[in-house]
C-alpha cells in the first residue's frame, strides 16, 4: 500500500523548508524513525524521521528545493492490505488490530513522531534493513570509495548505519574527498568531528579524489564571462534579513560606547585556568561579560524588557534569557541561555560552549532561538573594537563586546600598558533613556575593571 508523507509543521508556524539533503533514495528499505532527510527552515536544520516501515518509492522534491508545509515530500510502499480489501481473519486480524492500536498511539505529527520507546532509556540507533536492492547499492558505494584499503569496522559500528556527523562536517569531508564511512569505521560509534576528518586525511595522504573535488571549488567562478553571481535569499539569511529590517524600522536605536580597563579580569581568568577544579570549564572574557550583564540587568531592568505595541504595555520579565550571537556557515543566529541570571560562572561557561557548538553544527532548535530578553554579540573574536549592533526583534538591549588589546593607559597616575576592551550598547529609546543605558554600561564596566565588585551587586 502506498503511503505519502507530507512536510509537517516544524514549529512556530514556519510555512516552508528547504531540502538540505536526502539520506534515502527510491528503492531503499527504511524503518520507523530512521532519518529520511535534513531540511532547513528559516531558523534551524532539522532531521525528519520516517513515520513508516517500508520501501521508498518516490521523492517529491530534490535537494535544494523549497517545500511548503503540507506538500507531499516522500512516498512509501508499506506492507499490508489495502483498506478497501477483504477483512483479515484469525491471526491476521489480531496483527491488524495490534497495528491499528500502535498507529492510534503514534500519529505522525511534529518532528519526533513515531513509536513510543518501550523504556525510559535512550533509544538505540537502528541500522537500515538490508532489502533486495540494498546490498547492490552498498557494494557500489564501497567499490567507488577513493581508498585502496578498507579498514575493518570495529564491533561497535553496525554495518548499514549512517555515520553520525553534522551537515558542515559531512560537507567538509566531501570537499576533502574523504569517505566518511571509512572514518566512522576507525573512530567507532560516536559523532564524527572535523578533527577526525583531518586526522584521517593526513594519515591516508590527503585528498585522494582531487578531480571530483575540483568542480566544487570552481563552481564559484563557473564562467569567466559571467561578471556576477546570484545567490537565492532563503533559510537563515532570509529570516535574519527580515528580522533586522523589522527591528531597524520599528525600534529607535541608540548606541553608546565605553572603553574599559579589563586587566584585573584577564588576571583573574589566568588564575582560574590554573585551577584544576575548573579545568573542564572554558571560562573566558565572554563568560565574565555574560555574568556582569546578568548582574547589571538587575539594576537596570528596562534593558531586559520588551515593547508590546498591541497591549500598549512594557513587559518586564523577572528572568534573563540571554542571547549569544553565533556566526555559522548558514548565517548569524542568536540562541538563548534560559534563566542565565541563576547560573554560576562555570555553568555559564558550559552553557555558552554547548550553545556555540550546537549552533555551528546547524542543530539549534527553533525553540532555542525564540524568546530572548537581552543579547550579547562578541565582535572581538574578529579583531573588531566596536560597532553599532541592531536589536533582535522583541528585545530592548544588545551589547557588543570588542577585542581585548594591550594599550598605553592611565593607571594610578602613570602611563602603563594595560588590557582594554570597548563595550557598545544599542538600546530601544522607547523603553530605555540615555541615563539608564549609561548606568548599565558603567555597571558592566565596573565589574570588568574590578571583578570583586560583583559581590556588591544583586
Amino acid at each position: 500500500m502506498i503511503q505519502e508523507f507530507r512536510l509537517p509543521d516544524l514549529g512556530e508556524g514556519l510555512a516552508d523548508a528547504e531540502i538540505v539533503q536526502w539520506l534515502v533514495a527510491p528503492g531503499d528499505t527504511v524503518t520507523l524513525n530512521q532519518t529520511l532527510a535534513e531540511v532547513e527552515t528559516a531558523k534551524a536544520v532539522v532531521e525528519l524521521p520516517s513515520p513508516y516501515d517500508g520501501t521508498v518509492t518516490t521523492l517529491h522534491a530534490e535537494a535544494g528545493e523549497t517545500v511548503d508545509v503540507g506538500a507531499p515530500l516522500i512516498a512509501f510502499d508499506v506492507a499490508g492490505e489495502d483498506p478497501a480489501g477483504p477483512a483479515p481473519t484469525g491471526e491476521a486480524a489480531a496483527d491488524a488490530t495490534e497495528t491499528e492500536v500502535v498507529e492510534e498511539k503514534t500519529p505522525p505529527n511534529l518532528v519526533g513522531y513515531g513509536a513510543a520507546p518501550s523504556s525510559k532509556a535512550r533509544p538505540a540507533r537502528r541500522a537500515r534493513r538490508a532489502g533486495a536492492a540494498a546490498p547492490a547499492a552498498d557494494t557500489a558505494v564501497l567499490e567507488a570509495a577513493p581508498h585502496d584499503v578498507l579498514p575493518e569496522a570495529p564491533a561497535s559500528v553496525r554495518v548499514g548505519e549512517r555515520p553520525r556527523s553534522t551537515p558542515p562536517v559531512r560537507a567538509y569531508a566531501k570537499r576533502l574527498g574523504v569517505d566518511i564511512v571509512l572514518v566512522a569505521a576507525e573512530v567507532g560509534d560516536r559523532v564524527i568531528t572535523r578533527d577526525d576528518i583531518d586526522a584521517y586525511a593526513e594519515r591516508v595522504g590527503g585528498v585522494t579524489e582531487a578531480p571530483a573535488a575540483a568542480p566544487v571549488v570552481a563552481s564559484v567562478f563557473v564562467d569567466v564571462q559571467e561578471r556576477e553571481t546570484r545567490i537565492p535569499i532563503r533559510g537563515v539569511r532570509k529570516h535574519t534579513a527580515a528580522a533586522m529590517v523589522q527591528s531597524a524600522f520599528t525600534a529607535p536605536h541608540v548606541t553608546t560606547f565605553h572603553t574599559v580597563d579589563v586587566t584585573a579580569t584577564m588576571d583573574l581568568l589566568a588564575r582560574l585556568r590554573t585551577d584544576r577544579s575548573l579545568s573542564e570549564h572554558r571560562i573566558g572574557p565572554l563568560v565574565v561579560v555574560a555574568k556582569a550583564v546578568c548582574l547589571a540587568l538587575s539594576r537596570t531592568p528596562g534593558l531586559n524588557s520588551r515593547w508590546d505595541e498591541a497591549a500598549g504595555e512594557i513587559v518586564q520579565p523577572h528572568y534573563v534569557d540571554l542571547g549569544i550571537a553565533a556566526a555559522t556557515e548558514r548565517g548569524l543566529i542568536v540562541p538563548n541561555i534560559r534563566d542565565a541570571e541563576r547560573m554560576t560562572l562555570s555553568q555559564l561557561a558550559d552553557s555558552i560552549a554547548a550553545l556555540t557548538q550546537t549552533a555551528r553544527s546547524g542543530k539549534t532548535s527553533p525553540a532555542d532561538l525564540a524568546g530572548g530578553t537581552f543579547s550579547i554579540t562578541n565582535i572581538g573574536v574578529f579583531g573588531i573594537d566596536a560597532g553599532t549592533p541592531i536589536l533582535p526583534p522583541g528585545q530592548s538591549g544588545i551589547l557588543a563586546v570588542g577585542a581585548v588589546r594591550r594599550m598605553p593607559w592611565e593607571h594610578r597616575g602613570e602611563i602603563a600598558l594595560r588590557q582594554v576592551m570597548t563595550l557598545s550598547l544599542s538600546f530601544d529609546h522607547r523603553i530605555v533613556d540615555g541615563a539608564e543605558g549609561a548606568r548599565f554600561v558603567k555597571d558592566v564596566a565596573d565589574i570588568l575593571e574590578e571583578p570583586g565588585r560583583a559581590m556588591l551587586m544583586g
